[in-house]
């Protein structure tokens, strides 16, 4: 059961941060795109890791999408996947406001409540007046 089926699944995402290690990836990934070693430099700088394990820790990223990845020659370019960015933000948001995505569907209802009184009184006004109740 989902909580909140309007949003994007973002799990996978918050999965993949919840080491902070690849936290670390992430921001350092962040200010633009970045060799797979400046990464592992940036890490090790940090962390006591080897580069094997960083290796993994981008893979974890890139298989939950946080990371893209492109090969220029030999070297690997990882960057901040916007639509996963996009997904964690909307998740978020969500709990923060819940009610938002009905925010168009009860600003129509609105619309059609209020049409729906205009009616209602042009028909009386037709009929000879406002109509009174009987006793």
């Amino acid at each position: 059961m989902s909580a909140l089926p309007l949003v994007p699944d973002a799990a996978p995402v918050f999965e993949a941060l919840g080491d902070p290690v690849r936290r670390l990836i992430v921001r350092l990934a962040a200010a633009g795109e970045q060799p797979a070693g400046a990464l592992v430099e940036g890490v090790q700088r940090v962390h006591a890791i080897s580069q094997p394990s960083v290796s993994q820790h981008l893979r974890v990223l890139r298989d939950a999408g946080v990371l893209t990845m492109r090969a220029e020659g030999t070297r690997r370019l990882y960057a901040l996947d916007a639509a996963a960015v996009e997904a964690a933000r909307a998740w978020l948001s969500a709990l923060v406001d819940p009610l938002a995505p009905l925010a168009n569907p009860l600003d129509a209802l609105a619309t059609e409540v209020a049409r729906g009184r205009r009616e209602r009184r042009a028909a009386e006004g037709d009929a000879g007046g406002p109509r009174t109740a009987s006793a």
